[in-house]
């Protein structure tokens, strides 16, 4: 593992402030010493990526697809060293990361899939029609072509599938985008192990120095100077709403404004019907299992519940004090975000409006940066009335909000601003009578899930990671799964060009086994 920062296919020398990675379970310091960059290095590497980026949008999207692969089977071949580290930076156990792991390898092979495919480049081609009347038509071919060099910050939260190698790097080494990655300081070791397994599959693969970089940084200056680096041309980051929103003011107030993609939090609804509740109470509290996993940190955690007042709601109720009581405590990534899930649940239990449902303590008193679950409840008028409640808590909680009625029900959902998902448990036979609350759920969020915990995200095609603002910056796009593609490409149309000069994708006659759109018929010949 080299604990230095790396441009290209070089690692820095031993400059710059130094820092070490904490074990969060145990609170001590782990091997290696890390060093964060300056300024310049940070120019350096933007510098590296746009001159990368000249040669790489051009290589064949076969190379591409291979170097995409190798990375994934480099990874997998110190995978053991990797799960390793990550759970001595993270606090998350083995399984959770074996499982991240294989999404990370297995999300750079579908992007190589992907690449061979060839359709994601949305080839268009209209001919000439000379005889056109009363106006003949042009010759015109659109498709879609990379933006440049991007900055990808990593996440806290998963330090492999949304970190150096993980879905955002791999969507814009697909599109042709050179990266620079902006490392998660509280998983350098992890980020490192991952770099030089991108730096060796480049190497094999013969790739343009500066298709990839990563850099550490201790505190904010790194990163800014990457998003306003005027040769940066896209910047993708999850984490806080503070964080993203700080990020797209700078990319608004460049020269030349970018797009960020900034996923900031979500608090996942899920709505409660009541004749689920009635038929099923104990089953659906089960739900505690998805608010509690990995203590509470997966971003897609359901931090609100809401029902109607019923026999079956106190059913529920009871099974869902029963089951969080047992649940033990959990090591949280940071102190950092451990202390804020400390005073967040605190000012939370302190309000007279707020009840507990039920909470654990069940703490290991052998570790560190305990995170112990606890479910709220509050009336629906009390939830209505102050804002703070739709705010997310990040961490094992959840609140459980109950209407009197239907109507009161409905208010309460209207008042919920963008989510990554929003759930309803119900009966089929019962979904008919709701549809002003489910088509509102549809409205507000990226993903609307029957019957199912929003917790675990499949990567595939269909997939839609994102929703309306607060949750992310743009709701038109994922971040997840194949079309997270579209994120760093931007469409472009020559016109009367001839058919040698234009790009193989949108010759007619080319070769390339990919589907295109020409004069309104679907084609891959």
């Amino acid at each position: 593992m080299n604990t230095r920062n790396l441009i290209g296919y070089n690692y820095l020398p031993e400059n710059g402030k130094k820092f070490k990675a904490l074990d969060p379970a145990l609170g001590i310091d782990l091997p290696g010493e890390f060093y964060a960059a300056s300024i310049a290095e940070a120019d350096a590497a933007v510098n590296l990526a746009d001159k990368a980026f000249v040669e790489y949008r051009s290589i064949d999207r076969n190379k591409k697809a291979a170097f995409l692969r190798s990375m994934a089977d480099e990874m997998k071949a110190i995978s053991d060293e990797i799960v390793e580290r990550a759970m001595g930076e993270s606090g998350l156990p083995a399984q959770r990361l074996q499982g991240e792991l294989a999404r990370t390898t297995n999300q750079l092979y579908m992007f190589a899939d992907l690449l061979e495919e060839g359709s994601w480049v949305e080839a268009i081609i209209d001919t000439a029609l000379p005889d056109r009347k009363p106006l003949p038509r042009i010759d015109i071919r659109k498709m879609m072509v990379p933006l440049g060099p991007a900055v990808v910050f990593g996440a806290s939260n998963f330090p492999l599938a949304y970190s150096v190698a993980g879905g955002d790097t791999a969507a814009a080494l697909a599109a042709g985008c050179p990266v620079i990655v902006k490392a998660h300081p509280a998983h350098p070791g992890t980020s490192a192990l991952v770099a030089g397994a991108i730096k060796k599959a480049a190497e094999q693969h013969h790739m343009p120095e500066g298709i990839f970089s990563m850099l550490y940084d201790d505190g904010y200056a790194i990163g800014e100077a990457l998003v306003k680096h005027p040769k940066t041309k896209i910047v993708t980051f999850t984490g806080s709403f503070k964080g993203g929103t700080a990020l797209m003011k700078m990319a608004r107030e460049r020269n030349e404004p970018i797009p960020v993609f900034a996923e900031m939090g979500s608090i996942n609804p899920i709505v409660l019907l009541p004749m689920a509740l009635e038929n099923r109470a104990e089953e659906l509290a089960k739900i505690y299992g998805s608010i509690t996993a990995n203590a509470g940190q997966f971003c897609t955690k359901p931090g609100l519940l809401f029902a109607v007042k019923s026999a079956g709601l106190e059913r529920f109720k009871k099974a869902l004090s029963e089951g969080i009581t047992n649940v033990n405590s959990a090591t949280m990534l940071t102190p950092g975000i451990r202390s804020n899930f400390d005073k967040l649940s605190k000012d939370r239990l302190e309000e007279k409006a707020v009840s507990v449902i039920g909470q654990s303590d069940k703490l290991d008193k052998e570790k560190v940066n305990q995170g112990l679950a606890v479910i709220t409840e509050i009336s629906a008028s009390a939830f209505l009335a102050d804002k703070k409640y739709k705010e997310e808590v990040f961490g094992p909680y959840s609140m459980l909000v109950v209407a009197d009625d239907i109507t009161q029900l409905e208010q309460v959902v209207s008042s919920l601003q963008g989510q990554l998902t929003a759930s309803v448990m119900a009966e089929k036979e019962e979904l008919a009578n709701y549809k002003q609350i489910t088509d509102k759920l549809a409205d507000l969020a990226g993903r609307v899930i029957l019957n199912g915990p929003p917790t675990g995200v499949e990567v595939g095609n269909a997939i839609m990671h994102g929703g309306p603002f607060p949750a992310t910056s743009d709701s038109r796009f994922t971040s997840v799964g194949t079309s997270s593609i579209k994120r760093f490409v931007r469409p472009v149309c020559w016109q009367n060009w001839s058919e040698d000069l234009l790009p193989d994708e949108l010759k007619t006659d080319n070769p390339l086994n990919i589907w295109r759109l020409v004069n309104n018929n679907w084609t891959n010949k």
